[in-house]
């Protein structure tokens, strides 16, 4: 069994990192939440709606997701990306449908001119940003993150971060984010939920599980990687 009563509640407007040593089940969790995974026991809430009576279908387009590296479809530009999910959920026109994806592409910092390229002529930070543009395609509500920034380099992932503050104001989103990003954490987050021994362990602000006598909290953000991120910060 990966979780033993895990309980966890996001706050609307909040950005909420979640992290956990490898093998804690986090990834499992989003899954869980997205309707991935069938939960073996217990209740999941979103939007309200409780997911065992209601299911995904009525809140597909409430919701937006970000897989590590993007998750684009190969065969197809960026531009072709980002306007699946309006053909998939909406009857638009096809004229309106083409200008809200250039302008979701935009909203995700990319130029025009990625839009006609495919995802194997971008570089990985331009994939996320094009996974981020797909993401945000429908308006979401709700933005779940995972490991947005893992592999790019520093320069790449602290504008990342930055992107994903602007949205965040902007739109007015939810965040849920999956991360190892100590930097991330500091610079992004509200609050950090940490999944360890089975369960939720602690949610709080980072600042706060600074003070956190649990060994794994102590030893993640204690270490010289957390020193250097809270440094950066304070």
């Amino acid at each position: 069994m990966i979780h033993d009563g895990v309980d966890l509640e996001v706050r609307r407007g909040e950005i909420l990192g979640l992290i956990g040593g490898s093998g804690s089940g986090k990834s499992v969790l989003l899954h869980t939440i997205l309707g991935l995974n069938r939960p073996a026991a217990g209740r999941i809430e979103l939007l309200g709606r409780d997911l065992a009576e209601a299911g995904h279908s009525g809140i597909a387009q409430r919701i937006g997701m970000l897989f590590q590296n993007g998750a684009l479809f190969s065969s197809l530009t960026v531009q072709e990306n980002v306007e699946t999910p309006f053909l998939e959920h909406l009857e638009l026109p096809y004229p309106f449908v083409r200008d809200l994806a250039a302008l979701k592409i935009r909203l995700a910092g990319l130029n025009d001119d990625a839009g006609p390229k495919r995802p194997s002529a971008l570089s990985g930070g331009m994939r996320r940003r094009a996974g981020l543009a797909r993401a945000i395609a429908l308006d979401p509500e709700i933005l779940f993150l995972d490991e947005p920034t893992a592999g790019l380099d520093p320069i790449s992932a602290a504008a990342f971060d930055e992107l994903i503050l602007k949205l965040h104001e902007a739109l007015g989103l939810t965040v849920l984010m999956i991360t190892h990003d100590l930097d991330a954490l500091y610079a992004v987050t509200d609050r950090v939920a940490v999944l360890a021994d089975q369960k939720v362990v602690a949610v709080a602000p980072v600042a706060e599980l600074e003070r956190s006598e649990h060994p794994w909290i102590k030893e993640y953000l204690g270490g010289p990687r957390g020193r250097a991120a809270r440094k950066g910060v304070h």
